[in-house]
């Protein structure tokens, strides 16, 4: 079996990276019928499948191609070469084994050369290649295509790139891309494909450190498997793990993947580990080696390729996700933007525009696992993430992490004293002789939450359950009084009720929660939340009619929002996201209280261990 590159292109515009990933395609006869008269019209066009692409004559978007040799397979990745879309190559080079970083013949290194090949560099790309095209074009004149080859070469050494070199070509014509050519004598090297099939690149991969993100924890009724994709060393059975931020240690008892199990399981494998013990692991969690674990911490050094439109500044706030974890970031400071002109940083920049890339300090509202991009280039990655638009915004990569001076889950305040638990959770569950929960009842106004939630927390304590019931409009006259309702303080609220909740929760409470929260999103926060601490979470869709919330209107919001003096209320002036797969659908307009009620004592009780 073949195995796998992923090479990434790059290049000025017009250096003709789609024309010689045409010309790669057609004479390696990896097309189908229909686009081999598409190629000998054109060959960027089996790269350049946008509209406006073709109309403009460049490359916008990243397309991808997939073909292979007897030797290799390869899916390979057509970056744009124009500075405005810098942010598209960045997310084409993310997953990239190797570069080819196309230079034009007559124009030499230029500045987008020097910036694709940084940041082919940056993202971890150990292997670049130049291919200097257009060679006809100056009579294949071997003097200058030395003298590319050593300002390429002396941009590599400035950029610690460990394997690069120079290859002359014309992808118009075909010379030195697959088969060699009689029209440079001079030169003795492989061809472009030739060179690409034999590099080697498995070495790159982080075999030392083990490293497993938790995305899903498998579960039937006598299996519970913790599966993610595996992110750097090797992971046997029998082997002792360290689960982080809990940091609690175990040992790993079987290996499974979709084929079966294994007896070893490597970067980039899928799998779902089982474990000795039952410890509180869930999405977000770390499974590695106790010998030597990444740095959990709430601080980061990062550099980040900014992607939006909207500058970014100090103070501002974003969700960042590392791995499969999700944690809101503040930006605390900005402490450099590239010259890439000079390779160095402009220190203290007041922003980071679109496509600058930067260096800023993260203060993080709870810890992550990781390390800096150069030693893992899957837990030394992360984006930032806008909580208003769900865009992503920034790209990044770790430099540094600034550990907790305590326990993985604790505040990094030095002033906080650290206090361990009395008791594991499992054990404070064991002695209160019950576990906490968090219902989430999530409806438009007036759909029933509160009646619900109110009878369900009387039910709970009359038979014996330590019940709380945190209601929306109530928390907003102490919690969150501080708070509008515009989308960015709704996802506030939103977040401050999950918190509490889950405090509640993990004191082995059952929190019956009636809130709005009409963003998916933050009620999926709200769920990771609780699983992340081992806490179970039932979301609950009162699905009333708007017609019929309207007629009950019991506090006259909606008359108030129809005559156009209240705005964002939520069904009217603010959208309501409706819960794709809740955990129960309760009918508001038809459902007795009671009913629902049960349903949901039904749900706490499957839920019970």
């Amino acid at each position: 079996m073949s195995t796998l590159l992923r090479l990434a292109t790059a290049g000025s515009v017009d250096d003709g990276k789609s024309t010689l990933i045409g010309r790669l395609l057609y004479d390696a006869k990896a097309l189908m019928a229909d686009q081999v008269a598409d190629a000998e019209i054109d060959l960027s066009r089996l790269t350049d499948g946008l509209r406006a692409e073709r109309e403009q004559g460049i490359t916008i978007d990243v397309a991808y191609r997939f073909f292979a040799t007897p030797r290799r397979s390869f899916i390979i990745a057509d970056t744009p070469g124009h500075v405005r879309y810098t942010r598209n190559m960045v997310t084409g080079a993310s997953t990239a084994d190797a570069a080819v970083v196309l230079i034009d013949a007559r124009a030499g290194v230029i500045e987008q050369s020097r910036r694709h090949t940084y940041l082919s560099a940056l993202l971890g790309i150990r292997h670049i290649v130049a291919v200097v095209n257009k060679m006809d074009l100056v009579d294949w004149d071997e003097g200058r295509f030395r003298e590319i080859e050593r300002d390429f070469a002396g941009l590599l050494e400035q950029l610690g790139v460990p394997d690069g070199g120079a290859i002359p070509v014309s992808a118009l014509h075909g010379d030195y891309v697959v088969e060699p050519s009689s029209r440079a004598r001079w030169y003795d090297g492989p061809t472009l494909l030739s060179r690409l099939e034999v590099l080697e690149v498995a070495a790159d991969r982080n075999l030392a450190d083990p490293r497993l993100p938790v995305q899903w924890v498998v579960r039937s009724e006598d299996y519970r498997g913790y599966a993610g994709r595996v992110a750097g060393g090797i992971l046997r059975p029998g082997d002792e793990v360290l689960v982080l931020p809990q940091g609690e240690r175990t040992t790993i008892e079987r290996i499974d993947t979709f084929d079966g199990p294994v007896e070893a399981a490597f970067p980039p494998m899928s799998v779902a580990v089982v474990l000795a013990d039952e410890l509180d692991v869930g999405r977000g969690s770390l499974i590695c080696a106790p010998a030597d674990p990444p740095p959990v911490g709430r601080r980061l050094d990062a550099r980040v390729c900014w992607m939006a439109d909207e500058p970014v500044r100090e103070g501002a706030r974003y969700v960042l996700k590392q791995t499969t974890r999700r944690v809101r970031a503040r930006v605390e400071s900005l402490d450099g933007r590239l010259d890439l002109a000079t390779l160095s940083d402009a220190p203290n920049p007041t922003e980071l525009g679109l496509n600058d890339i930067g260096r800023m300090h993260l203060d993080l509202a709870a810890p992550v696992m990781a390390e800096p991009y150069a030693r893992n280039r899957d837990t030394g990655a992360f984006i930032l993430i806008d909580e208003v638009t769900n865009a992503t915004v920034g790209a990044g990569m770790v430099l540094a992490v600034h550990e907790d001076p305590g326990p993985p889950s604790g505040p990094h305040s030095p002033d906080v004293i650290w206090h361990e638990p009395a008791l594991p959770r499992r054990q404070r569950w064991a002695v209160l002789a019950m576990r906490g929960a968090t219902v989430w009842l999530t409806g438009l106004p007036a759909s029933g939450k509160s009646t619900i939630a109110e009878e369900l927390e009387r039910r709970l304590v009359a038979s014996g359950r330590a019940a709380y019931l945190l209601d929306g409009e109530n928390l907003r006259h102490g919690l969150s009084g501080d708070l509008g309702f515009s989308a960015a303080d709704r996802h506030e609220h939103a977040r401050r009720v999950a918190s509490v909740a889950r405090m509640l929760a993990d004191a082995g409470l059952v929190t019956v929660v009636a809130l709005v929260s009409p963003a998916a999103a933050d009620r999926d926060w709200a769920r990771r939340l609780h699983e992340e601490a081992g806490l179970h979470f039932v979301e609950a869709w009162v699905d009333t009619p708007l017609e019929v919330c309207e007629r009950r209107d019991p506090h006259g919001h909606y008359a108030r929002a129809r005559a156009g003096t209240l705005e964002e209320f939520t069904g009217v002036g603010a959208p309501y996201e409706a819960p794709v797969a809740p955990d129960v659908r309760l009918h508001g307009a038809e459902e007795p209280v009671e009913r629902s009620v049960e349903r949901l004592l039904e749900a706490l009780t499957a839920a019970d261990p």
